[in-house]
């Protein structure tokens, strides 16, 4: 999370957000924000969204994710919120969607997650 700048920066009731720049860090070749970076903020807020919905002995890892880029990011930062669909003993599913400065979706992703024990 760290080298991409991704920063956690509200918690709600039934969220998590966060935001994370878009730099040489996080830019692809031709200058638009990467998917794989897209992917792995959807990612890091949804695993960590997961985590704080199980008791103490459990954790969360992803089992799948998928994305749909919707429109180009050149700079600036984007905002990435994750929503639980489904927060179950064994699985969750969230959607995490991703916007610009101007609240325009940039990607939209689901993320499912297996609830197991903690080792």
């Amino acid at each position: 999370m760290e080298p991409l700048g991704i920063v956690f920066t509200e918690i709600g009731p039934d969220f998590v957000r966060g935001t994370m720049p878009v730099d040489e860090r996080t830019r692809q070749p031709y200058g638009l924000l990467h998917g794989g970076a897209s992917v792995l903020l959807a990612e890091t807020l949804g695993s960590s969204a997961g985590n704080l919905c199980v008791p103490d002995g459990k954790v969360c890892v992803g089992i799948e994710i998928n994305a749909n880029h919707v429109r180009a990011a050149r700079d600036g930062v984007v905002t990435g919120t994750a929503r639980p669909v489904h927060v179950g003993g064994r699985t969750q599913v969230w959607e995490i969607r991703i916007e610009d400065a101007a609240g325009e979706l940039v990607c939209i992703s689901r993320l499912t997650l297996a609830v197991i024990s903690a080792r």
